[in-house]
């Protein structure tokens, strides 16, 4: 499986790479984020959703778990940091595979509930502003995905 790797120097450059992915994702399209604390989960998903065509403020939803945007598709950004343990169903699937795109933050505390395609992308510090970025495409649909945009 093929994993590729993106070093950007600021905020700035994380939100163009977003943006650009933004640009061509479809509907039913899900991309997971995992990484470091503050290493910029919501700043990627803040460019993803520009390149959506969303107009509002992104922000983080930890404390509501989903937060909708429309753009020229919905836009479901999941933060399940506070769902960690619980194995009740809290309606993920109709996310998922809705009409729109989804990303989860802290993904892998859902792990079992996630769709088996699946776009995976890890932050990670490098330096104060520099960020090394793992994109892992999961299925046929992010492979090509990736050979496209990367």
């Amino acid at each position: 499986m093929n994993k590729y790797e993106i070093i950007t120097h600021t905020g700035e450059e994380t939100m163009e790479f977003s943006k650009q992915l933004g640009e061509v994702l479809q509907a039913k399209d899900v991309i997971v984020l995992e990484g470091d604390l503050g290493a910029g989960k919501t700043t990627f998903t803040k460019g993803l959703a520009k390149g959506l065509g969303v107009k509002r403020v992104v922000s983080s939803p930890t404390f509501t778990i989903i937060k909708e945007y429309q753009g020229r598709l919905p836009l479901y950004h999941m933060d399940v940091y506070r769902v960690q343990g619980s194995e009740e169903d809290l309606g993920f699937d109709e996310y998922f595979y809705g009409d729109g795109v989804t990303v989860v933050e802290w993904a892998h505390l859902i792990e079992s509930q996630l769709p088996e395609e699946l776009l995976k992308i890890s932050l990670y510090h490098v330096g104060d502003t520099t960020r090394k970025i793992v994109v892992e495409p999961i299925g046929s649909r992010y492979i090509q995905l990736c050979e496209e945009l990367l």
